[in-house]
């Protein structure tokens, strides 16, 4: 299948259906997940509605790391076999991630302070994820400030590369050091820690997150490509 996409005419044969259907799909899951998770969810035991912040903030930060190692692997496919669309998967992809990650620093923010007691605090998991925020605005200032593309994307995917260092960090990060931070509840050995009435909304938005990034990406990829046609165009007609 990746073969196949991997033709830039197939691609855009396959995106102008896909596309919409993702933004669809994505439309639906927030319709359902977002009242499901911020109305009718039940409170925590313990943090109350504040556990609603849950609903936005965990897939928010998954998403985030998973949207970093799509960006690592497409790079890394970029500067082993010099794929075009590789590189504008990566570049497309690299402002969603950013807004995902920032959306998980904020929410975690309103969900530390009631929690916590504290905003912020400079601990494994917050500083790493961090650090991933603004490797994402670096990687999409790189692009920025290069005017030549194949040298931009040859930078930028290096810098992706090394930035993939830091997903194992951010995953980690509770189980390595002393954190407030609460360890993982869903992927951990023994079972979700998660109570059943929860699971469901947390999916739902977690699709929701999913399908929306696969939009946005989608057509992005598909404007990147238009206007390099254009660009292509131009100079046949300068010629």
């Amino acid at each position: 299948m990746l073969n196949y996409l991997s033709n830039p005419q197939r691609f855009m044969g396959f995106s102008a259906w896909a596309a919409p259907l993702f933004a669809v799909l994505a439309t639906l899951l927030f319709a359902i997940g977002l009242p499901w998770a911020l109305v009718f969810s039940p409170p925590d035991y313990q943090m109350g509605d504040t556990v609603r912040i849950m609903y936005l903030h965990v897939p928010a930060a998954s998403l985030s790391l998973g949207i970093y190692a799509f960006m690592g692997i497409a790079s890394f496919v970029s500067l082993v076999w010099r794929h075009v669309l590789a590189d504008v998967a990566a570049r497309a992809a690299a402002p969603i991630g950013a807004t995902f990650a920032g959306i998980c620093l904020v929410t975690g923010s309103f969900w530390g302070a009631p929690t916590w007691g504290t905003w912020w605090e400079w601990d494994g998991r917050l500083t790493s994820m961090l650090v991933l925020f603004i490797i994402y605005l670096g990687y999409i200032a790189l692009w920025s400030a290069i005017e030549e593309e194949d040298r931009a994307a040859r930078l930028a995917a290096i810098l992706c590369l090394v930035g993939v260092i830091n997903l194992p960090i951010v995953k980690f990060s509770v189980d390595w050091w002393s954190t407030l931070h609460q360890p993982a509840s869903i992927m951990r050995s023994g079972g979700t820690s998660i109570d059943d009435s929860m699971i469901g909304p947390l999916a739902t938005m977690a699709g929701a997150y999913a399908a929306l990034f696969a939009t946005l990406t989608l057509y992005g990829m598909r404007a990147a490509i238009f206007r390099r046609r254009v660009e292509a165009a131009e100079l046949r007609n300068a010629a």
